[in-house]
């Protein structure tokens, strides 16, 4: 079966136009690979199989850039997988500066789905928390918990990140950044450790910054 699937989409890139849309066994292999680096860094950060859950939401799914605006399907995914493992804190990106713009569709599938588990007890306990990728950090003004970084944690994250490998050395969605992603990364934490310090507190290595979205 996996010979078969090899073949089909071997023919099928050998063959491809610019226009043209992956086929299934295509964005099969392809979501495969990041699937196979997620778990990687989870495994790396302590998690074990049963505590990594892929989502595979329907918005997703077309085969191009350009994604399927955000579906009723999309939010009950959300909202099951919330209600089952029952979090006090769900990590959410808010990196709207993100050119590839998944994670607003994302975000808003969260937003959704957490605003329609309010009634629910359990949620009195469950603080939604965004953080910012590579692209931009939150104003200092804004940010709601700033975690301190150790020179062993910046190194942790960035080998992280490496586990990344097809997003590792010049990301698909680069902007017009030319840092790779892991420096881009890094250097936000320093910097946001560098206001902190110029405010008057304590100095770090690097620090990762938090909104909370109040719900």
């Amino acid at each position: 079966e996996a010979d078969t699937i090899y073949q089909k989409a071997q023919t099928f890139l050998e063959n491809k136009k610019n226009s043209e849309i992956d086929i299934p066994e295509v964005r099969y292999i392809k979501g495969l690979i990041r699937k196979g680096e997620a778990r990687a860094t989870s495994h790396f950060v302590g998690l074990t199989d049963d505590q990594i859950h892929f989502m595979e939401l329907p918005f997703y799914e077309t085969g191009t850039i350009e994604k399927k605006p955000i579906g009723k399907e999309d939010i009950q995914l959300t909202i099951d997988l919330i209600e089952k493992i029952k979090p006090h804190q769900i990590y959410a990106a808010g990196d709207l500066a993100d050119p590839h713009g998944t994670h607003k569709v994302c975000l808003d599938a969260i937003f959704e789905a957490v605003k329609a588990l309010k009634p629910k007890p359990f949620m009195d306990d469950c603080w939604l928390w965004l953080y910012r990728g590579a692209w931009q950090e939150w104003g200092i003004d804004e940010v709601e918990m700033a975690v301190p970084m150790s020179p062993d944690q910046v190194l942790a994250k960035r080998h992280g990140i490496f586990k990344h490998q097809s997003q590792k050395d010049g990301v698909v969605f680069q902007g017009t950044d030319a840092r790779e992603f892991w420096q881009r990364a890094e250097d936000r934490n320093h910097e946001t450790a560098a206001l902190y310090q110029e405010l008057g507190l304590a100095t770090y290595a690097a620090m990762e910054a938090f909104v909370r979205w109040h719900y």
